[in-house]
């Protein structure tokens, strides 16, 4: 089990040396998020295991997504920094930052909630047959 302490802000967190193989690109960009704290990483991280490959791929698209946009605003203001002076550039760039975060943590909230739907209605299924 690896344990991650420099990166990107994320101190220990425990990944499993078969999580990390299996899944090295999103573990990454768990990792690597802004908007996340280590307790929601760690959450992700453990559930990576019994996730479907629709959900993966649902998280892998949100996680992305985030990147870009974040390395967007970054270029959209690295010209404007010396213009604007290096206190208010960052207080427009963390603003956008808190948005982008809000609209992340609003789509993982939609997810989780329709992962937990559909996961109660498998187990009626089962429980039904």
């Amino acid at each position: 089990m690896a344990d991650v302490s420099s990166q990107s802000g994320a101190t220990g967190l425990k990944i499993p040396d078969d999580v990390r193989s299996k899944f090295p690109e999103l573990i990454d960009l768990i990792v690597a998020s802004e908007s996340m704290n280590d307790e929601e990483r760690q959450y992700w991280i453990n559930i990576l295991p019994i996730m479907t490959p629709e959900q993966t791929e649902d998280l892998r698209g949100i996680l992305d997504n985030e990147r870009k946009q974040l390395e967007a605003i970054d270029k959209k203001y690295a010209g404007e920094i010396p213009a604007l002076g290096q206190p208010a550039m960052k207080v427009v760039t963390d603003e956008d930052r808190r948005k982008k975060r809000a609209e992340r943590l609003e789509r993982e909230q939609t997810f989780e909630t329709e992962d937990k739907k559909s996961t109660e209605e498998l187990l009626k299924e089962i429980e039904g047959s």
